[in-house]
């Protein structure tokens, strides 16, 4: 059970603690913060609800314990992360066993989790020896009427303490996708988990706490946001935020002041059916793309554009397919999972209304009980109503007939979101084209949009976000370069008459 064995110490009665200075701690406030069931609808756990205070003497021991770590060997940061890589995967189980209450997410897809978090720390301590053990070394002379007189040495140094804040439907791997690149690249890290995925994130630091990482370098503060969000965000102490959510990260971006920002926010992904496609392989990635998880993904599929010609044809391989998912309890391994509150789910609900209200084609029945929701496909949605531009995080998918590939860039580059999007056509040139004209961050050709592979690039435009993800590109953003030129004297100076003859000689 989680909080037992080797986390038994993280547990206090029936609340867990927070993680400061190398210790597991109760909040001075003398409060909590209850974590709901999304299946039962009852409490689960209970966090500790953390004062701005204890942020303070967070924050100023990530600043003294950074100060320190910057100067341990990048051998030994990369010892430390493969180490906590291993005992996270270790105990997989347990903290599998969270996610599936915390966030409702079915089993298996909990264990695959956490073992992709294990793999992705490791990634992250051998591409950091490799990137941040290399430097650059400048000559004058290659700039135009400069003569060999300057010298210049650069490096990338950290940034200082970075703020992590991962989202509830990815808990673990989208902190360690932070909290990785942080720690190699020198910097301190403090982490403020989502409510729902809160003890999972836990039971992960406490990991890396096993693992030995220094006091202070490493913190996790749990609590209201309306209590310490703000606080955290605006906290002079913050070097950098890293921000994987919705709206909120937006707020967060106006509020921050001048620190790099690295922002993976919501996202409408289009699917672009072309004529030609391959129609079992589109409603294949349509289930996978747009159901999984229950469609609690920033890179689910939210809008189907298909071409009129062939949508009577893929909405019913789509139907077909979408009456062979299962509809249940996490712990059942089910397709198809309660969604993450009960506000979630007015939510998808208040979408599906207006949705009927304004004639599109429901191709199942609407039925929810509790935050259970069914799955659903919308046909013939028109840009008049909220689905089709609004994102559900949730198990409903509209589909919007189109009579030209224009038609279908036109949608998709209307929405204010632009993370990721899809074309299917066996016709790569026409591909390439579409994908050069969708205004998002990654288009996947032929397959459904994805996060992964952890170390590919991953990255936002307009309202999805700001910057790019990538255990690479997070190490950069991370990093500050820090140049040191060394000025000689110029040779006529320095060299004078035997300077010639030297010059000669060589």
């Amino acid at each position: 059970m989680a909080g037992t064995g080797v986390f038994s110490e993280i547990l206090d009665g029936d609340a867990y603690k927070y993680y400061s200075d190398g210790e597991w701690r109760k909040s001075s406030s003398g409060k909590t913060v209850s974590i709901v069931n999304p299946t039962t609808r009852k409490t689960q756990y209970k966090v500790q609800a953390c004062t701005q205070e204890e942020v303070n003497k967070v924050m100023e021991l990530a600043k003294s314990a950074q100060k320190t770590w910057a100067k341990t060997p990048l051998w030994k940061r990369a010892e430390l992360l493969h180490e906590a890589a291993a005992i996270l995967k270790e105990h997989k189980a347990p903290i599998a066993e969270c996610l599936i209450k915390e966030i409702a997410k079915p089993a298996k897809d909990s264990v695959t989790e956490v073992v992709r978090s294990g793999d992705l720390i490791s990634y992250t301590a051998e591409e950091g020896v490799r990137i941040l053990g290399e430097g650059k070394f400048l000559v004058s002379d290659s700039f135009p009427g400069n003569e060999r007189t300057k010298y210049c040495l650069t490096s990338k140094i950290p940034l200082g303490v970075v703020l992590a804040i991962p989202p509830f439907n990815y808990p673990v791997n989208l902190a360690v996708s932070k909290i990785g690149p942080a720690l190699i690249a020198g910097n301190s890290l403090v982490l403020k988990p989502p409510t729902q995925g809160a003890v999972s994130c836990l039971h992960m630091v406490h990991c890396f706490h096993l693992a030995g990482f220094p006091k202070g370098l490493i913190s996790c503060v749990t609590g209201k946001g309306s209590e310490i969000g703000d606080f955290l965000t605006m906290h002079p102490g913050v070097n950098c935020i890293s921000f994987t959510g919705g709206d909120t990260g937006i707020s967060i971006s106006k509020k921050a002041g001048m620190i790099p920002l690295q922002m993976e926010l919501g996202g409408k992904d289009a699917c672009i059916v072309l004529e030609d496609a391959d129609l079992d392989l589109v409603a294949a990635n349509i289930i996978k793309g747009g159901f999984s998880y229950s469609g609690q993904r920033c890179t689910a599929i939210k809008v189907v554009l298909v071409m009129e010609s062939v949508a009577d044809a893929l909405v019913e391989k789509v139907k077909a397919r979408v009456a062979k998912l299962r509809v249940g309890p996490p712990e059942d391994d089910c397709d198809i999972t309660p969604v993450v509150t009960e506000s979630s789910a007015n939510f998808i609900e208040g979408l599906v209304m207006d949705a009927k209200e304004k004639g599109a084609t429901f191709c199942q029945q609407y039925k929810r009980e509790g935050n259970l929701i069914w799955p659903l496909l919308l046909d013939n949605v028109r840009p008049d109503m909220r689905i089709a531009w609004e994102e559900p995080f949730g198990p409903i998918l509209p589909v919007i007939r189109i009579n030209s590939v224009e038609e279908g860039i036109h949608h998709c580059n209307a929405s204010n979101f632009g993370l990721q999007g899809c074309v299917f056509t066996k016709d790569i040139n026409k591909a390439v084209l579409i994908s050069d004209a969708m205004e998002t961050g990654t288009v996947q050709i032929n397959s459904a949009p994805a996060r992964g592979p952890d170390h590919f690039p991953f990255q936002g435009l307009k309202d999805s976000g700001i910057g790019s993800q990538g255990i690479t590109n997070s190490i950069d953003m991370m990093t500050k370069v820090k140049t040191t030129v060394i000025n000689l004297p110029s040779p006529s100076y320095s060299m004078g008459s035997s300077g010639s003859s030297i010059r000669s000689r060589i």
